[in-house]
C-alpha cells in the first residue's frame, strides 16, 4: 500500500506533492466523496473513492469557503483529504475535482451545512422502533430498495418542527424522497414529495399540537433505493421558508424582505443586496432558533422594485407605476390575477422576463400584455421552462398592462414572482460542447508534457452578431493556446493547448473569456459549464447539475504516442473529397490501436465520426467530403486521438489549415441510350472555371454493372468530351440514374478529387428479329427512293462517329466537306 501525505497552509485551495510516477496512465475516475456532507466550523477528513487514484496530487476547488489541508493516497481506489471548513463558509454545495499526474477527474460534490451530524442507525425501518434523534441535527442516511427510515423527536406543544431532506441535490444518484411527520397514533400531520424550493427533494413543517413524540418517515416516493441513495435529513426548530418576497432588488440597496411559507409564520428581516456583477445569490432566513439549511434565490437588478397592491385583479383596475422598475407580486389565492399598468413609447423593445420557477417558486406563470383599454397584444406561458418570456416591441405611444396568473389557476402565499423589463442587451457565454450526453467526458483540458490537447469552444451570442476571439491570462506555466477568430456565422471554434517538454506537472482552474472582435466593442463573456451529476429517463435527461465558471487545465505525464496532421498543400473543392493524412508517432514500445477523430468540420464539410489506426501502423487517412455549399476559405482543423493505456488517454494534433476552394471545372452531361450489347456515347460539355493545377483524369462513376468506360483527360483548353460506354448482352435493362463525373488531379503525394455533373443511361433489350413478309405483301415490289444528299456533320456528330469507329476497330476518318 502506497501512502503519500503532504500539508500546506490552511488557506490553500490546492495541494501538490512531488514524486516519481509511471508514465502512460489515464485520468483518475472519481465516483463519490464520503461523507456526503460536513458541518462548517470544523476540519473534516473526506474519502475520495474511485479508480486510478494512486497518483493524486491536488484537489481543485471551485467555490470560496473551504481550504484543503492535506491529501493522503491510500491506494488506487481511495484518497483521504482533510478540508478546513470555517464557521463563515457559505452553506450548500462545494464542487471539486481531483487532479493527478495523469489527468483530471469528473466533477463531484459534497455539501456544507450548519448542524452537527448524526449517522443513521439500522434497524430503523419500523414505526414502532424508530431511531431517536435530537433537534437541530443533520442525519446522514441511505435509502435502500423498499426501505423506510423512521426517526423520533420529542416536542413541546406549540414548538415548531421543520424537516428538509437533501437527496437528489447531493448529486449522487436519481432518488425521489418522500417525507412525512406522524404523531404517535400514526396520524399524518404533514407530508411532501417534490417541493419546488428544493427541486425533487422535500420539505415539511408543522407546529406541534401537543407535548409528545413525533415520527419522521423517510422513503423513496416509489419505494426504490440502493447503496448510492444517500441523503442528509435536517431536523430542527430552525426556520424553513419556502419563498422570499420580494425575490429581488436593486444592486447595492438596503431593503426589507419577508420570508413566507414557514409553519411559524412570516419572518421579516433587513437585507443588504450585494453590489457585484452576478445576477442572483441566495438568502438564508434566520431567527432565534437557527438558520434555514438551504437558501432562497434572490435576483439582483439594476433598478428599483414595485410591489403589487391588492386589488389589482383586472386589466381595467391595475396597479399603476413607471418604468424602469421590476414588478413583484404573489398569486396568493386560486384564480388570482395581478395587473400592472405602465407607459411606453412607440418603437421601444423590451425583453420581458417573468421569474417564478427559476426562483424556486411553485407558480407556473402565464404572462399577457394588453392595451390599457383591454385589447390583447401578446402572451406567453413556458418559454423559459415553466416561466414566461417574450420579446415585445411597443406598437405606439401609450399605456399598457402586464397581467400575471397561474397556468392552472392555483394560488398560495408562497407563489412569488417578479417581472423584469429590460431593453435587449448583448450577452456572450462560452463553454465546451457535450462530447457525450451521458457523462462529463472530455470536459477538462489534460495536456501531456511535450504534447497537445484540443477541444471545441462553444459561444452563445445573444442580441448581437460578429466575430469573436478567446482570451485568458492565467494559464499554467509552459502551456500555450492556439486559436483563431471565430467568424460571425459560427458558434464553435477549435482550440489546441500545447505544453512544452519541460512544463511542470501541475494544474489549475483557469478563467476564460471571449470578446467581440470588432474594434471598439465592449461585449465580452466568461466561460461557464454545467457539471452534470444526476441523469435519468427518458433519454438520460439531466435531473441535477451544478455550475462551474472556470476551465480545469492540467499538464500531465507524456503519453506513448503523438499525432500530427500532415499539412495539406492542396485544397478540398466544393463537391469534392480529400484524404487527410494523420501521422502517428509511437514511443516506449507502444503498439496499440489508436482511434482518431476530427471534431471540427468547416461548414459544408462532412466526415465519419472516427477512424482507427491499426496496431503497429504509423499512418491513417481521414476521409473528408465537401458538399456543393461548402464555405470557401481557409479553416483551422485539428485531430484528437485516443488509446487504451491503462485506461483511455488523449492527445491532439497541431492546429492545421484546410483550404476549401471553388470547383475548377463544371461538367454537363447529355443523356444516352442503347440496346444491350451495344456501345453508346455520353457527351460532356466541359467548363473550366479557373486556372487548373494540371491535367485531370475524368471518369464516369455510377455506371450500371457489366458496362465499361475509359477515363478521359481534362486540360485547360478542354471544352467537350465523348465517353464511349460499352454494354454487354446481359447488362441490366432500365434507366440508370445518378451517373456523374469524377475529376482527379495527382499532384505530388496528394490528390484533388471533385465531382460534377449528373446524367442517365437507358439500356433497352434488343428488338425482335424482323419476320419475312407473307401473302400479298410477299409479291409487292420494293419501292425505289432517291437517296438524300449528305449533310455536313456537327462537332458532336464527328465525336460520336470517331468514337463508334474506334469501338469497331476501324481507322476510317470522315473527310470534311
Amino acid at each position: 500500500m502506497c501512502h503519500r501525505r503532504v500539508t500546506t497552509a490552511a488557506a490553500s485551495l490546492a495541494l501538490t506533492f512531488l514524486c516519481v510516477l509511471p508514465l502512460c496512465a489515464a485520468s483518475p475516475q472519481l465516483n463519490i466523496i464520503l461523507p456526503r456532507g460536513v458541518q462548517r466550523g470544523h476540519t473534516h477528513t473526506l474519502t475520495f473513492q474511485g479508480e486510478r487514484l494512486q497518483d493524486a496530487q491536488e484537489v481543485l476547488v471551485y467555490y470560496d469557503g473551504i481550504s484543503v489541508e492535506s491529501l493522503e493516497v491510500v491506494d488506487d481506489k481511495n484518497v483521504k483529504v482533510a478540508v478546513n471548513v470555517p464557521s463563515n463558509c457559505p452553506l450548500g454545495e462545494q464542487i471539486v475535482q481531483l487532479r493527478s499526474t495523469t489527468g483530471i477527474s469528473e466533477f463531484r460534490s459534497f455539501v456544507v451545512h450548519g448542524l452537527p451530524t448524526v449517522d443513521e442507525q439500522e434497524p430503523n425501518s419500523s414505526f414502532d422502533s424508530p431511531q431517536s434523534i435530537g433537534l437541530n441535527v443533520a442525519v446522514a442516511g441511505v435509502i435502500q430498495n423498499e426501505d423506510v427510515d423512521y426517526y423520533s423527536v420529542a416536542l413541546a406543544k406549540g414548538q415548531r418542527l421543520n424537516v428538509e431532506i437533501e437527496a437528489i441535490r447531493l448529486g449522487t444518484t436519481l432518488v425521489d424522497p418522500y417525507l412525512s411527520i406522524l404523531d404517535s397514533r400514526r396520524f399524518e400531520l404533514a407530508a411532501a414529495d417534490d417541493v419546488p424550493l428544493v427541486q425533487q427533494d422535500s420539505v415539511v413543517g408543522m407546529i406541534a399540537p401537543d407535548d409528545g413524540t413525533y415520527i419522521i418517515q423517510v422513503r423513496d416516493s416509489s419505494y426504490g433505493g440502493d447503496d448510492n441513495s444517500h441523503y442528509r435529513l435536517y431536523v430542527g426548530t430552525f426556520p424553513r421558508p419556502t419563498a422570499v418576497y420580494p425575490a429581488g432588488a436593486k444592486r447595492g440597496s438596503q431593503i426589507e424582505v419577508t420570508y413566507v411559507g414557514d409553519p411559524g409564520g412570516d419572518i421579516v428581516a433587513p437585507l443588504a443586496v450585494p453590489n457585484h456583477s452576478r445576477r442572483s445569490f441566495k438568502v438564508y432566513a434566520q431567527d432565534d432558533h437557527g438558520e434555514a439549511p438551504s437558501g432562497n434565490i434572490f435576483r439582483i437588478f439594476d433598478h428599483d422594485n414595485f410591489l403589487e397592491q391588492e386589488p389589482n385583479n383586472v386589466v381595467a383596475d391595475p396597479n399603476s407605476t413607471e418604468l424602469p422598475l421590476a414588478f413583484n407580486g404573489r398569486i396568493e389565492n386560486p384564480g388570482d390575477v395581478d395587473c400592472f399598468r405602465f407607459a411606453a413609447k412607440k418603437g421601444l423593445a423590451f425583453d420581458v422576463e417573468c421569474y417564478a420557477r427559476r426562483l424556486r417558486s411553485g407558480l407556473d406563470p402565464v404572462m399577457n400584455i394588453y392595451r390599457a383599454d383591454g385589447g390583447h397584444l401578446e402572451g406567453n406561458d413556458d418559454s423559459r421552462g415553466p416561466d414566461s418570456y417574450l420579446r415585445w416591441e411597443v406598437p405606439e405611444d401609450g399605456e399598457y398592462v402586464i397581467a400575471i396568473t397561474d397556468h392552472l389557476g392555483r394560488g398560495r402565499a408562497d407563489y412569488v414572482y417578479r417581472v423584469e423589463l429590460t431593453p435587449p442587451a448583448p450577452s456572450l457565454t462560452w463553454g465546451i460542447p457535450r462530447v457525450d450526453r451521458y457523462s462529463q467526458y472530455r470536459q477538462a483540458i489534460v495536456v501531456p508534457r511535450g504534447g497537445r490537447f484540443g477541444t471545441l469552444m462553444l459561444a452563445t451570442r445573444t442580441n448581437f452578431a460578429g466575430p469573436l476571439h478567446l482570451e485568458t491570462n492565467n494559464l499554467p506555466a509552459g502551456i500555450k493556446v492556439h486559436s483563431e477568430i471565430m467568424p460571425d456565422f459560427l458558434n464553435e471554434m477549435p482550440v489546441v493547448f500545447e505544453a512544452t517538454n519541460d512544463a511542470a506537472i501541475t494544474g489549475q482552474l483557469v478563467e476564460f473569456w471571449g470578446k467581440h472582435a470588432e474594434e471598439g466593442s465592449t461585449i465580452r463573456g466568461h466561460y461557464e459549464n454545467s457539471a452534470d451529476f444526476v441523469l435519468g429517463p427518458p433519454n438520460n435527461q439531466v435531473y441535477y447539475s451544478g455550475i462551474v465558471d472556470r476551465l480545469p487545465i492540467a499538464v500531465v505525464e507524456p503519453v506513448p504516442f503523438q499525432i500530427e496532421i500532415v499539412q495539406p498543400q492542396l485544397p478540398i473543392v466544393a463537391n469534392g473529397s480529400k484524404q487527410l493524412k494523420i501521422k502517428l508517432t509511437r514511443f516506449a514500445g507502444f503498439t496499440g490501436a489508436v482511434e482518431v477523430q476530427v471534431p471540427f468540420r468547416p461548414p459544408g464539410i462532412g466526415a465519419p465520426p472516427s477512424i482507427n489506426i491499426a496496431e503497429s501502423a504509423s499512418d491513417g487517412f481521414y476521409p473528408l467530403s465537401a458538399n456543393d455549399k461548402a464555405r470557401i476559405g481557409t479553416w483551422p482543423i485539428y485531430a484528437i486521438a485516443s488509446a487504451n493505456v491503462d485506461g483511455q488517454v488523449w492527445v491532439s494534433s497541431q492546429l492545421a489549415k484546410l483550404e476549401v476552394a471553388e470547383p475548377y471545372v463544371a461538367l454537363e452531361f447529355r443523356r444516352s441510350a442503347c440496346e444491350q450489347g451495344e456501345a453508346t456515347q455520353i457527351l460532356a460539355t466541359v467548363t473550366v472555371q479557373r486556372q487548373l493545377p494540371g491535367e485531370a483524369q475524368l471518369q464516369l462513376l455510377g455506371l450500371p454493372p457489366k458496362t465499361t468506360c475509359k477515363a478521359e483527360t481534362v486540360g485547360q483548353e478542354t471544352q467537350e468530351l465523348a465517353f464511349l460506354v460499352q454494354t454487354e448482352p446481359d447488362s441490366p435493362v432500365g434507366t440508370h440514374k445518378n451517373i456523374f463525373g469524377q475529376l482527379v488531379w495527382h499532384i505530388g503525394e496528394e490528390e484533388i478529387v471533385a465531382s460534377s455533373g449528373v446524367t442517365e443511361l437507358q439500356i433497352n433489350a434488343p428488338l425482335p428479329e424482323p419476320q419475312p413478309p407473307t401473302g400479298e405483301l410477299a409479291n409487292t415490289p420494293p419501292t425505289s427512293e432517291k437517296p438524300a444528299a449528305e449533310k455536313p456533320l456537327s462537332r458532336l456528330e464527328k465525336l460520336r462517329l470517331a468514337a463508334k469507329q474506334q469501338a469497331v476497330g476501324g481507322d476510317h476518318k470522315h473527310d470534311d466537306p
